[in-house]
């Protein structure tokens, strides 16, 4: 992991019913599309939208925790298929869903700690299969 300059995320968020079981997938590659990490877990019972941050989240903390073995590390790259989630976080819409609003508020708190560029750009949800796996995964483990 030394030599990564830029780390390439992937999110997804997930509940079957809104609110439901609800699960989160996070697929982590550096430039060489090397997989560094790969995470699908369950959350409990949320919405999607909550689901959709939770993975976010869940990115961030890996950052933190990894960043020791990232020396080289100059860009982050996180992709999701949640339209909102990346506008909101690029602040083209407003929050006003209090939960997420908290949840952003978590978010802007890790990004400080991590003090690296962050893009966060929608993408198909084709695009994001391998997050979008993890999240199924996650639940269908729960059944």
């Amino acid at each position: 992991m030394k030599q990564t300059r830029t780390l390439n995320i992937y999110t997804d968020g997930g509940a079957r019913g809104n609110p439901g079981p609800s699960a989160i997938g996070v697929y982590i590659a550096n430039e060489q599309d090397e997989v560094l990490d790969s995470i699908g877990k369950r959350i409990g019972r949320q919405t999607n939208n909550v689901a959709e941050y939770s993975a976010i989240l869940e990115a961030l903390g890996w950052i933190i925790e990894n960043r020791p073995k990232l020396p080289k590390l100059l860009r982050i790259n996180v992709f999701m298929d949640s339209n909102l989630a990346s506008s909101q976080l690029n602040g083209l819409y407003k929050v006003k869903n209090a939960s997420l609003r908290s949840l952003i508020f978590e978010i802007r708190q890790k990004e400080a700690l991590i003090s690296l560029p962050i893009f966060y750009s929608h993408i198909p949800r084709e695009k994001n299969r391998k997050a979008d796996e993890l999240v199924n995964q996650a639940l269908d483990e729960s059944i």
